[in-house]
C-alpha cells in the first residue's frame, strides 16, 4: 500500500481464465495503482497487461451505462438509440416479447450465451433462470465455438459434461501440449495464474515440455520439442501414439485401471492408425512420433493437454477422448502429475450413486436437424435459424456478453441475420457488432462495480482454491443478476414492473430445499426457513453463492461444520483460501450408469473409422490451410477498446511462411486477399518461418469496421473478422463445434 492511498483491495482478476489477484490502490474514489497480489494464494503476485487495465475498462466512455432502445435508422441505415431509464427498457422487452410470442409462439424466442458471462459471477448463478423462463426456443452458444467437445467427451466417459480433468502441471514430469499456446492465453480449460511460470518449473524441476502446433508460439519457443503439425490432424497423431502404448503393454495402472471397460476393443478400433500413415498426415515424422510415444510411456508422470486447437477442428470430440484415452493407458488419469479432477468449494456433496447414459440429440435444430449437445444446438447453425422461413423460425434473440458477429462461423451472414431479427434484447456493456442490431440494450455494471467469484474456474484449476472478490465502487445500477432476473419475470410473465428480489429469493430457497431433500447433504432434513433466514450476502448472486458454499464440499453446512467455508469466511480471507494439490477423485466422481469409465459409452469406434478414411483424402488440396492465434494482450473481441491493449504494431496480420509467400508474390507488409468456400477477407502480410509451410494464420476477433458500433479505439485498430472464412457447412458431428482451425484458403495479392 502507498502513502496517498486512501484504501487498498484485493480482487480475482476477471478478464481471463487464471484469476490472478490484483492489488488495487484507491485515491479519491479512482483507481491509481494495480499490481498483482504478493499474497494471493493461487497467484502469488503474478499479473498480465490485461489485469492491469481494469481502471481503463472502468473509466471507458464507451462502456454503456444507461439503457438504449432503438429508435429507427438514420438516412445511412446506421441504427439510432435513445438512452432511456430502466423502467422503459424493461417496458419496451415486455411489448417486444409480447408480441413475438403472440405472432410466432415461443419457439420463435432464443438465446445467444457469450464467453464472457463464464467470468461473471451473476450470470453463473442466474442465466439458466433466464433459459427456462423463455423456454422452448433454440439456445447457442460460444461453447460450440470452444470447448463442447471436452464437454462432449466428459460426459460419455465420466457421466458428466462438466468433469473436466486439468493437467497437474506442478507435480508432471513432462507436459505435452497441443493446440495451445499459455504464454499467450495463461491458459485455457486449466486454471493456472503464471502459466508460463509454471512451464518453466516443470523444466527446472528436470521434466520436459513438448509443444505441437503448426506455430512455433511463445510457448513453442521455451519448449524442450516442437512438433509442426499439420492443423486438424491431432487426433491422427494421437490414434497413433495410443496404437504405440497398446503395443508396448500399456493399458493402464493403479486405480483408475480398475474402473475402464472397452479396452478389449481399443486395440482393433486403433489398428488403423500405424505410425506409416500418421506421419504424412501430419507432417511429422515417423521417428519423432514412436520417440514421443516412448516419452509418454516411461515418464513417471505425464500430462498431455489439448485445448482450442485441438477442438475447433473436424475431430474434435474423438481428438478429445484420444487425449483421456492416452492418460488413462499410461497411468495418468486421476494421478498426481498426469491428468486430475478439480473440486471447486462449491460443489455439492453427494454419495457414489449411478447416473444416467450421457445423451445428445434429444432434439435437432430445425433446418439443418443437427442434434442438440448439452442443451444447445451449434452456433453454426444460428444464421440459417433466422433466416430460413417456415414454423419454429427465431425472430427475437436474447443475447447475453456475447458478440457472434465476430466470433460465429461465416460472419457476414451472422451479421445479415442479427439484421433480420423482429427484435433483439443484448445484456452487453458495449454496442459492438452484434448488439447494434439490438432493439434494447441493457447494461450491467462494470468489474469493479460487483463481486466476482470465479463459478467456472475454480472446477478447473490446477489447485483447490477459492477467492471471494467484494464490490469496489459502489453502483446503483442492476447487476448482471438483477437484469437476468428482471428478464426472466417479464418471460413468465409478471411485467416489467416485476421485483428481481422475488426470484433472487426463490432460486436461494430451492437450492437450500434441494439440500434438504438429498440425504448425504450436510443439512439433510433442516428446516429451510430456518436456513434462508441465515444465509449471507448483499445481492442475489452473493446469497446464492453462500448457500452454494456451505451445503458444498468444504462448507459450514449452515453451522454442523464449525470449520467450514461460508462467504462469511472468504470475506475474512481476502488473499483467498488454498485447500491444497489435486487429489484423486474416481471413482466417487462418476455419474456413469454402472459408477465404471465406458471408453466407447459414445460412437468414438465409428468416429475413428471415420477418420481413417479421411486420411486418405488428406493432401489431394494443395489450399493453404489457416489457423487462428491468440495474443496476450487480447481475450476475443471484447478489448479491443483499451488504447493500452491495442497500442503497438498490430497485430491482425496474415502470418505467412517465406516460401508460401514468394510462391504467391507476397512480400512482407504487402496486401492479401485470403478467400474461403464462405467468404474473403484482405489483410496484410507477415512474413514469418515461425508457420510452417502450407499453413497461414490469421487472429480472431477482429473486424470492428462495421458501421453503428459504439468502440471508437477498436474502430481506431479495426482489422478483419477471420470467421468471414469459417464454414459453417464443416463442424466436428459428436459436439457440434464449429471449425475454425485447417481451413482451407487460397491467398493472393490484394
Amino acid at each position: 500500500m502507498t502513502d496517498t492511498a486512501d484504501r487498498t483491495v484485493f480482487r480475482t482478476c476477471p478478464l481471463c481464465e487464471a484469476t490472478c489477484g490484483l492489488q488495487i490502490e484507491i485515491v479519491d474514489d479512482a483507481v491509481t495503482r494495480i499490481r498483482g497480489d504478493m499474497a494471493d494464494v493461487f497467484s502469488h503476485g503474478f499479473i498480465c497487461p490485461k489485469g492491469s487495465t481494469l481502471k481503463q475498462l472502468h473509466e471507458d466512455p464507451d462502456r454503456l451505462r444507461a439503457p438504449l432502445v432503438r429508435r429507427g435508422f438514420d438516412d445511412a441505415g446506421a441504427p439510432v438509440f435513445e438512452e432511456v431509464g430502466w423502467d422503459e427498457a424493461y417496458r419496451v422487452v415486455d411489448e417486444q416479447l409480447r408480441a413475438v410470442r403472440e405472432t410466432h409462439g415461443n419457439a420463435a424466442v432464443g438465446m445467444y450465451l457469450g464467453n464472457p458471462g463464464a467470468h461473471v459471477l451473476g450470470a453463473a448463478t442466474h442465466t439458466r433462470h433466464l433459459m427456462k423462463a423463455l423456454g422452448g426456443g433454440a439456445v447457442f452458444s460460444a461453447s460450440t465455438v470452444d470447448q463442447m467437445p471436452r464437454h462432449v467427451t466428459s460426459g460419455y466417459l465420466y457421466g458428466s459434461g462438466g468433469s473436466m480433468p486439468v493437467p497437474d502441471i506442478d507435480r508432471t514430469d513432462l507436459f505435452v501440449c497441443l493446440g495451445a499456446n499459455p504464454y499467450a492465453s495463461n491458459g485455457s480449460i486449466c486454471t493456472a495464474p503464471d502459466f508460463p511460470g509454471r512451464i518453466e518449473a516443470v523444466q527446472e524441476r528436470g521434466g520436459r515440455v513438448v509443444v505441437i502446433d503448426p506455430r512455433r508460439s511463445r510457448t513453442a519457443e521455451q519448449a524442450d520439442l516442437h512438433l509442426a503439425i499439420t492443423p486438424g490432424t491431432d487426433a491422427v497423431l494421437l490414434a497413433a501414439i495410443a496404437r504405440l502404448l497398446l503395443e508396448g503393454g500399456h493399458r493402464g495402472t493403479g486405480h483408475v485401471a480398475d474402473l475402464i471397460d472397452g479396452l478389449e476393443s481399443i486395440e482393433a478400433a486403433l489398428a488403423p492408425f500405424t505410425v506409416e500413415m500418421a506421419a504424412p498426415a501430419t507432417g511429422i515424422d515417423e521417428s519423432a512420433i514412436v520417440a514421443l510415444a516412448d516419452e509418454i510411456a516411461a515418464a513417471e508422470r505425464a500430462a498431455v493437454y489439448g485445448r482450442i486447437g485441438t477442438c475447433a477442428v473436424e475431430f474434435g470430440t474423438l481428438t478429445t477422448w484420444l487425449l483421456d484415452v492416452i492418460a488413462i493407458l499410461s497411468g495418468n488419469l486421476d494421478s498426481p502429475g498426469g491428468t486430475m479432477f478439480p473440486e471447486a468449494a462449491h460443489t455439492r456433496v453427494r454419495g457414489e450413486k449411478p447416473g444416467r447414459p450421457f445423451r445428445v440429440g434429444r432434439w435437432t435444430s430445425r433446418v439443418n436437424g443437427r442434434p442438440e449437445v448439452q442443451g444447445e444446438f451449434p452456433v453454426a447453425d444460428l444464421p440459417d435459424e433466422i433466416l430460413e422461413p417456415g414454423e419454429g423460425q427465431l425472430r427475437m434473440i436474447f443475447t447475453v456478453a456475447g458478440n457472434p458477429v465476430l466470433s460465429c462461423p461465416d460472419g457476414a451472414r451472422m451479421d445479415e441475420a442479427f439484421a433480420a431479427l423482429d427484435a433483439m434484447v443484448a445484456v452487453d456493456i458495449y454496442l459492438n457488432e452484434t448488439t447494434r442490431h439490438a432493439s434494447v440494450i441493457l447494461p450491467p455494471p462494470g468489474s469493479l462495480e460487483k463481486s466476482h467469484y470465479d463459478m467456472a474456474f475454480t472446477g478447473l484449476s490446477v489447485r483447490n482454491v477459492a477467492n471471494f472478490s467484494p464490490t469496489v465502487f459502489e453502483n446503483d445500477a442492476p447487476t448482471e443478476e438483477d437484469i437476468l432476473a428482471s428478464l426472466a419475470l417479464i418471460a413468465l410473465g409478471f411485467g416489467p414492473e416485476a421485483d428481481p428480489n422475488d426470484l433472487h429469493d426463490q432460486v436461494v430457497a430451492g437450492l437450500l430445499q434441494a439440500e434438504i431433500e438429498t440425504p448425504e447433504s450436510p443439512v439433510a432434513g433442516r428446516d429451510l426457513d430456518e436456513l434462508v433466514s441465515m444465509v449471507d450476502g448483499d445481492t442475489g448472486s452473493e446469497r446464492v453463492l453462500d448457500a452454494m458454499l456451505r451445503t458444498g464440499v468444504r462448507g459450514d453446512g449452515f453451522g454442523s461444520v464449525p470449520d467450514g467455508l461460508s462467504l462469511a469466511k472468504l470475506r475474512e480471507n481476502p488473499h483467498g483460501i488454498d485447500f491444497g494439490a489435486l487429489e484423486p477423485r474416481l471413482p466417487a466422481l462418476l455419474r456413469t450408469p454402472g459408477g465404471r469409465i465406458d471408453l466407447f459409452a459414445g460412437p468414438f469406434a465409428e468416429e475413428l473409422s471415420r477418420l481413417a478414411e479421411r486420411v486418405a483424402e488428406w493432401g489431394a488440396d494443395d489450399r493453404l490451410l489457416l489457423v487462428g492465434r491468440r495474443h496476450l494482450k487480447s481475450n476475443n473481441s471484447w478489448m479491443h477498446n483499451l488504447p493500452i491493449l491495442v497500442k503497438g504494431k498490430p497485430r491482425c496480420t496474415l502470418q505467412l511462411h517465406p516460401d508460401d509467400a514468394a510462391d504467391r508474390g507476397l512480400t512482407d507488409g504487402a496486401a492479401a486477399r485470403i478467400s474461403s468456400r464462405v467468404g474473403a477477407v484482405v489483410a496484410p502480410v507477415e512474413v514469418t518461418d515461425s508457420v510452417r509451410p502450407g499453413v497461414v494464420s490469421l487472429p480472431h476477433g477482429w473486424g470492428h469496421d462495421l458501421p453503428g458500433i459504439r468502440m471508437r479505439v477498436a474502430a481506431e485498430h479495426a482489422g478483419v473478422n477471420s470467421n468471414v472464412l469459417t464454414d459453417p457447412a464443416i463442424i466436428d458431428p459428436l459436439s457440434g463445434n464449429a471449425v475454425l482451425n485447417g481451413i482451407p484458403v487460397e491467398v493472393a495479392p490484394a
